[in-house]
């Protein structure tokens, strides 16, 4: 077994109003066969951000390693590789993760800019953060911009309407008009499939909504973490608990910057929601990746839990 411990300095929480988690992520490959060697990429740490605070991060792995390393990718994202070179059957790779989830500022929806002049900003570079944010406004591996997921969008983004309100009445428009359908996709299911059959889970519904934002010039981005898998006394249990969950976040302009969406839940995303990584799509978070020797075919269970800590 295997351990790799990235835990920083823990620090008290600086703000009542926040929310610590511990996140349990626990991914079990069971092979047929005897599998001789095995390298593996994960993303699963938790990323300290705007909103978020890691104060404990553990990866467990099992059997044991023969070599592992950590690296920062282009986005920000914590990548751990590692290769098992020993016959195995089975492998387990468990990350365990405590976190503050921070409050996000409350919007005034009708004071944000209108959303042309964000994309018109960030296009003719005016806009400050317009070289950070530019890899999100243009085509990725998953995700092609396209005149139909732009008149889509257009049902919500009026002229001149702010960009929060247009943001949200889409992610709204998603929620009532898409199916949430776990059969009806799988992981490499197409944006356009899945918008063609109105029916999905959300990577689905995520990958949608960036490409009906990106067919606008709004840069958006792609962003795999959790939901709080016990909903609050009183509150209704969000759609994606105990599972990896992914949502949208769209740049609202220089003096908002980033906000989230949840098109799944049709809301702002806010303490129920633990970001991990973000990216253009689904390709650059993917949670889990290997190619290995051997094992014949092979049974993948994952499994989550995330509880709040008193």
């Amino acid at each position: 077994m295997t351990e790799r411990d990235s835990t920083p300095t823990p620090e008290p929480s600086s703000d009542p109003a926040s929310s610590i988690y511990k996140v349990i992520h626990s991914t079990t490959y069971q092979y047929q066969a005897p599998v001789k060697v095995s390298h593996n990429q994960v993303m699963l740490t938790p990323r300290d951000a705007e909103f978020l605070k890691c104060r404990k991060h553990r990866l467990t792995i099992q059997p044991g390693t023969s070599v592992s390393t950590k690296r920062t990718d282009f986005f920000g994202n914590l990548v751990h590789a590692f290769s098992v070179e020993e016959n195995h059957r089975r492998l387990v790779v468990t990350a365990s993760s405590v976190v503050e989830v921070l409050p996000r500022p409350q919007f005034v929806m009708d004071r944000s800019p209108s959303w042309q002049d964000v994309a018109n900003d960030v296009k003719q570079l005016l806009d400050q953060n317009w070289l950070e944010v530019s890899a999100y406004r243009f085509d990725s591996r998953r995700i092609r911009r396209q005149q139909s997921f732009a008149e889509y969008a257009q049902g919500t983004f009026k002229q001149g309407m702010p960009i929060l309100e247009a943001a949200l009445a889409l992610t709204q428009k998603i929620y009532t008009e898409f199916q949430y359908d776990t059969k009806a996709t799988d992981v490499n299911t197409s944006v356009d499939q899945a918008f063609t059959l109105r029916r999905g889970v959300c990577q689905d519904f995520a990958q949608i909504q960036i490409a009906a934002l990106r067919s606008l010039g709004l840069p958006a981005r792609y962003v795999s973490g959790y939901l709080r898998t016990l909903p609050p006394e009183g509150k209704p249990r969000l759609i994606g608990a105990d599972q990896s969950h992914a949502w949208v976040s769209l740049y609202c302009g220089q003096d908002l910057g980033w906000v989230d969406l949840d098109p799944t839940n049709r809301c702002f995303c806010g303490l129920d929601h633990v970001p991990i990584a973000r990216g253009r799509d689904y390709s650059d978070v993917v949670p889990f990746r290997g190619v290995f020797l051997g094992g014949g075919s092979h049974q993948l269970t994952v499994s989550v839990d995330v509880c709040p800590v008193d």
